[in-house]
């Protein structure tokens, strides 16, 4: 696709390109949000679905992420921080390796901040930490609220070790303790363990381990009037900047006897439904943020740990039938088997977050075949820099 010279802008990152994250920063945000909305439009196009007008939502295009990953590596005698970047060797084998970067404009930039503290601290006093053969420094993931009070900091190890020795934990302490003399919104921290090989290196195949703590588990994150509570690593939407906005859409003028909430994390949506329904019922089965939506205690919140699927399979039995569905599934979207399970419950309105423009044009398929009409659609750039979309389809019967 040839793009105007008008269309061009200069990179804010000084490592576009060779970090490969932000593949858009070469355009305007104007010409960034165009391109998006074509592509959107274009895997939606082959459905031959009637779609109402596609409503943007944009963002502020820098320090909107409220969380980052880093990949840690020895570089030069030095701890470093960066971003795992894939070479072609061949045809058939790719290499993983780390690019050190010195800051990240997406973030929020008391993240990097952070991240620059701890690095600093590491470097100074390396033992225990590097050159270590049992304990490696893997990642280090950093979490902020939407203005930047209150930070937490997971820290990944590889280890053979189920457990961590006890003079790690004490180091763990004691890094704590002198990067929050440093981060002043440094309210709690953790270790989690992971396979010392992977060949893959993949957080999505990866299941951690926990391992030492220290302060708070978790942070309050308060959208609009909402305070939610969020442990450490449990999901939560990362533009800091869009998230109410996002929330608005999703529960303003919807009420009812009984909403259900899929996908529910740890109850962005649902716990704000709750006060305009007389029931919501929220499913998630991933810890802990089943655990933090089980913990809002609200009376009219029903918190059910299970998998959507097994879910709905029981769901369509009975008789209840909600008036709202909001389903928020991970990139693989929902799928034939529980789109069909939700044209079985046939709510009135069906309200479909997606963070992937090709499954969301899958199901929408089945689901228009069962009854529903795509009312609203909307993109929002919640991943600005990105070629990444979200899109809500609000749907009506």
């Amino acid at each position: 696709m040839r793009i105007p010279a008008t269309d061009r802008a200069i990179p804010p990152c000084p490592h576009f390109g060779a970090c490969g994250g932000c593949q858009l920063q070469d355009l305007t945000y104007a010409a960034q949000l165009a391109l998006k909305a074509a592509q959107l439009q274009a895997l939606l196009e082959p459905t031959n679905l009637t779609l109402p007008q596609l409503q943007l939502h944009p963002s502020p295009p820098l320090a909107y992420r409220n969380r980052i990953r880093l990949t840690l590596a020895e570089v030069d005698g030095q701890l470093r921080a960066g971003y795992l970047r894939a070479t072609q060797d061949t045809p058939e084998t790719t290499t993983l390796s780390i690019l050190p970067i010195t800051q990240c404009p997406i973030a929020a930039p008391i993240l990097w901040r952070t991240a620059e503290a701890f690095l600093a601290l590491i470097n100074e006093s390396p033992t225990p930490w590097l050159r270590n053969s049992q304990q490696i420094l893997d990642q280090l993931e950093l979490f902020t609220n939407a203005n930047e009070s209150a930070l937490q900091l997971t820290l990944y190890l590889r280890t053979q070790s189920k457990t961590a020795p006890t003079k790690l934990t004490t180091a763990f302490t004691a890094l704590c303790e002198t990067l929050r003399t440093q981060i002043l919104e440094l309210a709690g921290a953790g270790i989690a363990l992971l396979p010392l090989a992977s060949p893959d290196r993949s957080r999505r195949t990866e299941t951690a381990r926990p391992g030492p703590t220290w302060g708070a588990p978790g942070l309050n994150y308060t959208v609009a009037d909402t305070t939610y509570w969020v442990p450490r690593t449990a999901f939560f939407q990362i533009n800091r900047y869009l998230i109410p906005e996002l929330l608005t859409l999703i529960t303003a003028n919807q009420k009812g006897q009984l909403a259900w909430d899929l996908y529910a994390g740890v109850g962005l949506f649902s716990k704000a439904l709750a006060a305009t329904f007389s029931q919501v019922t929220a499913v998630e089965i991933a810890e802990p943020a089943f655990t933090a939506l089980a913990s809002t205690k609200l009376p009219n919140l029903q918190a059910i740990k299970s998998t959507t699927l097994d879910f709905l399979r029981a769901a369509v039995l009975q008789r209840d039938r909600p008036n709202l569905i909001v389903l928020d599934p991970p990139r693989s979207g929902a799928g034939p088997e529980i789109c069909a399970l939700l044209a079985r419950v046939a709510a009135p309105t069906l309200i479909y977050v997606s963070c992937s423009p090709q499954h969301l044009a899958a199901d929408l398929i089945p689901l228009t075949a069962s009854g529903y009409t795509v009312a609203q659609l909307h993109l929002f750039d919640l991943f600005p820099q990105t070629t990444h979309v979200e899109t809500v389809a609000i749907l009506t019967r």
